[in-house]
């Protein structure tokens, strides 16, 4: 049973110092399949963006979503 325990914190040791070993940083030329649409939450994403346009020009002078413009709508 000792030994069990030793082997299981042996493992768990090894797991811990191997998991900071990894970089986990995301290099440049792998950005694009976390930039693809199909990662995206929205199921339309242009009709989203252009719902939030509108939305922010609407409400930008209250602080809706953290645009900023006044909230007459011109560009």
């Amino acid at each position: 049973m000792r030994i069990a325990k030793l082997v299981v914190l042996v493992g768990a040791i090894a797991a811990v110092l191997s998991g900071c070993s990894i970089q986990p940083w995301v290099k440049p030329y792998e950005r694009e399949h976390l930039a693809d649409p199909i990662m995206a939450l929205d199921r339309n994403p242009v009709s989203s963006t252009y719902r939030d346009h509108v939305f922010e020009s609407r409400e930008g002078s209250r602080g809706a979503t953290g645009g900023v413009g006044g909230g007459c709508g011109c560009n």
